[in-house]
């Protein structure tokens, strides 16, 4: 008896434990599901997370969102946009980090606001003590969106819109980049590691500034480091380029002459088409003649000055060089490629 009472009362514990008990949470679609963009501008990544709810044949503006409320920008959590460095969002400075996106929806402009907190669920704990920007948007009209979508629109070297878009509104977020400040430091990073014991990573550091024309003190710095660890045609003339961009021209052309005595054809080659591409055509046909001259029995060198003189517009001469490389290829592939170049000469 006593052993049958036992029984029944750690049944009955056992089932009491259980009525109380929560179960482990069970992975279900949720209704606006979770959505996320990335974009790189320059070397700076941009991402947003957001949750997308429908409209659902609803009124969105002004009655589902109303006007003149905190509102989430989405769904479920916060959404979120994370900055992998500085930028300006809406004309204000925002360092890099990850903020919440919220907005004040209005028959007119919109508030948007980007908090330092950026896990909360949704607006309901917003608090403007958190703010990192505020600044105002003009909607526009646009095609019904179903979902609620993010993306980044126009992106050039420093600028994108990030675009909310959700029933017949777009409603634009301009977003810059200074891109040259970023990479310049992105880069002293950068050589402070592994890259700073290969001259190349000094070479391409330098030749970016050069290039884009800033941080030239610098630039030359990193080209003499690069020259100082090994004095070859790619160091001395990257650091031509930073000479010539910071006026000294004599100085540029010097290093530029040393530099192509250090020149091998692979060297040549790529320095012509970087003229050709840069609409100096009749120096890279100086330049893929001097190698062609300097190194007779390559195919590869009357392919490249093949093509210069096809650029200027010059056929005949062009097909002289295509056939004369026609004639020393080896491997089909090629062969094929030069073929169908010299018949469209025709």
């Amino acid at each position: 008896m006593m052993r049958v009472l036992s029984l029944v009362f750690l049944s009955s514990a056992m089932a009491a434990g259980a009525a109380q008990a929560q179960p482990p949470p069970l992975t279900l679609p949720e209704s606006s599901q979770q959505a996320r963009i990335s974009q790189r501008i320059g070397v700076t990544d941009l991402t947003v997370t957001y949750h997308r709810p429908a409209v659902n044949g609803r009124t969105v503006w002004g009655a589902l969102v109303p006007y003149g409320q905190v509102w989430r920008a989405g769904a479920n959590e916060n959404t979120v946009l994370t900055l992998s460095s500085e930028a300006r969002v809406g004309g204000q400075r925002v360092p890099a980090g990850s903020y919440g996106l919220h907005m004040i929806p209005a028959p007119g402009d919109w508030t948007i606001i980007l908090s330092r907190e950026s896990t909360a669920w949704g607006s309901f704990f917003y608090d403007p003590a958190d703010d990192a920007a505020r600044f105002s948007v003009t909607p526009r009209t646009a095609e019904h969106q179903e979902h609620l979508t993010y993306m980044f629109d126009q992106p050039s070297a420093g600028a994108v819109t990030l675009l909310l878009r959700w029933e017949k509104l777009a409603v634009p977020l301009p977003i810059e980049i200074d891109t040259p400040a970023v990479v310049a430091e992105s880069l002293r990073r950068e050589l402070r590691g592994l890259p700073g014991f290969f001259w190349q990573s000094y070479a391409n550091a330098a030749r970016w500034s050069a290039r884009q024309g800033v941080h030239l003190d610098e630039a030359l710095a990193w080209a003499d480091r690069a020259v100082s660890m090994n004095r070859n045609f790619t160091t001395l003339r990257t650091k031509a380029l930073v000479l010539e961009k910071q006026g000294d021209a004599q100085g540029g052309a010097a290093l530029l002459d040393e530099a192509l005595t250090h020149a091998t054809e692979a060297d040549m080659n790529v320095y012509g088409y970087e003229l050709l591409q840069a609409g100096s055509v009749d120096q890279a046909i100086d330049v893929f003649k001097s190698n062609a001259l300097k190194y007779p029995e390559s195919w590869n060198v009357y392919d490249s000055l093949g093509e210069a003189l096809a650029v200027k517009g010059d056929k005949a001469a062009a097909k002289a060089q295509y056939q004369r490389a026609l004639a020393m290829v080896r491997d089909e592939m090629n062969r094929k490629r030069i073929q169908a170049i010299l018949a469209g000469l025709e």
